[in-house]
This record gives structure tokens, sequence and C-alpha cells, in this order.
């Protein structure tokens, strides 16, 4: 990642817009989401889900972005503005707020076609020659440079981003067939009988969500949608089949360095998929590395002291194994086993964590047992609870997800929180 691109490479990314889609709520994450969309929700310790999309395109020399709100965005707001206004203006480089604001119409963004369709303007105004359009709310590390350079040398009007799923888990995705140049010749949204990839039958080609357009054939496209009567104003159900009739439409698979095989990427769209990809980051040698010095996830983080470990009595020992622990945080006495503490948590003598995600300004009191949980943000754990042994117990209280993940946000605690970030 640290080599330098040829020039072409260069023109191409520099001449690029890219628009996240960030406004969704994920009413998957259950109540993870109630108080602000998807993307801004926390992840990893210390990052929100939006930074792996946005820190991407910085890494991929793309700086104008533009970042499409709308359900409760405020979190969302105020962590890009904190976070993201490092990028200089006078030298063309920003990531612009776009929040739903009937800029065309008199309704909110429709769908996410919809979302770009009231944007026009905007996008004219920055005379990109492609427009990349991402979804906030995917965790991944991609070079969009490939992908871009890969429309150029095809001549596409569109390309998708794509990878490669097991056929039997590709019902839950849009899925392509394609020829063997990689030129889409269908794409069907969900289907119940997905079409296996050229000479791999047991795998099928996946939509990612990521786009390339040539800007003005997205342009003719969202026009035409938007005149269309009927339609759901949604890229996989209404832009993509539409363009492939007209348009020479491309796939490019998303790989890893080598070519061989898919790259690390993950929709972490239920509480399950979120708990699973979080405690992912433990392992020894995790398929996502955020160590990574030559591709940085950036983000916006408070000034805040090491993590504190304290007490080393047999039975009261501040303690952490197999886990990672942010700054701001103190292991008073309890034990931390196979867990992910986001920034600020503060676990009290003689409790018991395991197998856990804790959000940030978590405070778990004295003599808790909490085990395969995500406790959300500002949630006060009182004396001597106890979550994760009894599932029957858990669900008259919590959530328990059908992999047996117990969710608590402070709501369920009777707790009321005026404010979340």
């Amino acid at each position: 990642m640290n080599h330098r691109k040829p020039r072409f490479a260069d023109r191409v990314t520099r001449n690029t817009l890219a628009l996240v889609m960030a406004g969704g709520r994920g009413s998957r994450l259950q109540q993870l989401t109630q108080w602000h969309s998807k993307p801004a929700v926390p992840f990893g310790g210390k990052f929100r889900i939006i930074d792996f999309a946005l820190s991407n395109c910085i890494n991929s020399d793309i700086r104008r972005i533009g970042v499409l709100t709308q359900y409760k965005a405020h979190s969302l707001i105020e962590h890009i503005q904190r976070g993201w206004g490092f990028l200089r203006g006078e030298f063309g480089e920003f990531v612009e707020l776009l929040p739903a604001q009937q800029r065309v119409e008199d309704s909110w963004y429709l769908g996410t076609a919809d979302a770009i369709y009231q944007n026009i303007d905007i996008i004219r105004n920055h005379h990109p020659d492609f427009v990349l359009i991402l979804g906030g709310d995917h965790v991944y590390k991609m070079d969009y440079e490939p992908m871009l350079s890969h429309h150029v040398e095809t001549g596409a009007d569109l390309t998708i981003g794509c990878i490669e799923v097991p056929l039997e888990e590709a019902r839950s995705f849009g899925v392509m067939s394609v020829a063997a140049d990689s030129r889409v010749l269908a794409f069907e949204e969900k289907p119940e009988q997905p079409q296996p990839a050229p000479g791999m039958p047991d795998v099928a080609l996946a939509s990612m969500g990521i786009y390339v357009f040539n800007t003005q054939y997205l342009i003719d496209q969202l026009i035409r949608d938007a005149d269309t009567q009927g339609s759901a104003r949604d890229f996989g159900k209404d832009i993509v089949p539409v363009a492939m009739d007209g348009g020479r439409t491309y796939a490019y698979a998303f790989r890893d360095k080598g070519g061989h095989h898919n790259a690390y990427w993950r929709d972490v769209g239920t509480v399950d998929a979120y708990w699973r990809a979080n405690l992912e980051l433990i392992g020894v040698i995790p398929e996502l590395n955020l160590y990574d010095e030559h591709w940085p996830i950036w983000t916006y983080q408070e000034q805040l002291p090491p993590a504190k470990f304290v007490f080393d009595d047999d039975e009261r020992r501040g303690m952490a194994v197999d886990s990672m622990v942010s700054g701001g945080c103190v292991v008073s006495g309890a034990r931390i086993r196979h867990s992910l503490l986001f920034s600020n948590v503060r676990v009290n003598s003689f409790s018991q964590v395991e197998d856990s995600v804790i959000l940030p300004r978590v405070e778990i009191g004295r003599e808790c047992r909490i085990r395969k949980a995500v406790i959300d943000q500002g949630c006060c754990i009182p004396e001597g609870t106890v979550i994760g042994e009894d599932p029957v117990a858990d669900a008259q209280r919590f959530h328990v997800t059908p992999e047996g993940v117990t969710l608590v946000v402070p709501e369920m605690l009777g707790q009321k929180l005026h404010h979340v970030r």
C-alpha cells in the first residue's frame, strides 16, 4: 500500500468524487441505533463504522468526499466535524456533509438513488469525471484506485464492486452473473436461486454496494429514474438493472493483495455480526489489521489517559487476557477475558467480563458477571448484575439474539440518556 502510484492512477483518483451513503438507520442492529444511524455506531475500540469508508478514500488519494446523512444524524455530523476537518479546502480537498434538505423535491431521501439525485447540482458544481458511491456501514480496508483504473481500462459506464460469497449465503445480497471479461450480464437483488460465478459452482458474486459511474452517465440514469413512475429510487432495484440494458456495466472483484482470495469485508448489520466482527479483532493475527501503518484508519479521538489496571490480590486482581482495552479505561480489581473495551470504561472489583463488547463510557459495578454481551455506551451496570448465563431471564429484560448474544442499552436498565455522542 506504500508504493507510488503511476500518474494515470493519480489523475483518475484526483478526478473522482466519492459519495458516502450514511443516512440509514440499520434497524437490524436493534436498539444500538435508536439514537444514531448505523454509520455512527462505534466499532473496534475507538472508531465509528463510517471511519473505514472515509479512511479508504483518504488512503486511496480520493480527497473530495460527500457524506449523505438523514436518520438521527447529529452524532455522525459531530464526529465528522471533529475528526475529518483536516483536509485543506484551498487545495480542493474536503469532506462535505450533505443532509437531506429537499433540494429538488418536497420529500426527504426516498432511497439510495434518490439521495444522489437530490444532490445532482452539487455533483455538477464539483465537475468530477467519475463518481464513486459507497456505503458508510461496512467494515473493510480497500484501495479504490485499482477499481477506478479497471473502470477506465474497460471503457465501462458503471463498475460494481463485488465479493465472492458461498452460494447458500448469496440470497441476502444483490447477485451478478458475469461473462469471462467481467462484463455484467444479469443482476438480481436477493434472488431465491443465486447464479454461481464462472468456473466456481459453489460461489456467487455479491454486490458490495460500491459503484463507479462516469458522471454524465450517472446523472442521465438518475434523471430517468426520477421520471419513472413506481420506481423504488434504489440503486440495486432500479438503476443497476436498467444500466445493464443500455450501458457498459462491469464487475470488479475485491480480492487480497495477491488477487487469489477474498479480501476482508464485513457487513455488521446484525447484533450477532457486530459482536462477532469486534471480537475477531482480538485474535493473534486478525484478518482486519488495525495496526497497519501503511493503511491507517483515521478517526476523531478524545485525549485520554492510558488504560489502568489496579489491585493485585488473589481475589481482587485487575487484569485483562486476550482482550483489547482502550484509553481512559480503569479495570479495578476485575477480570476481563476475550473482550473488547472501548474508551472510558470502568469495571469495578470482583466483576468478570468474558466474550463481550463494552462500548464507551460504561460503568460495571462490583461483583457483576457478564458473558457474551454487547453493552451499549453510557450504561451503568448495577452491582451484582448477571448477564449471559440465563438466556430466558435475560430475554425478559434485554434483547437476546438468535446466536445467544445479549444486547443491553441504558433504557433497558431504566436509565435515560438525554444526549448520546
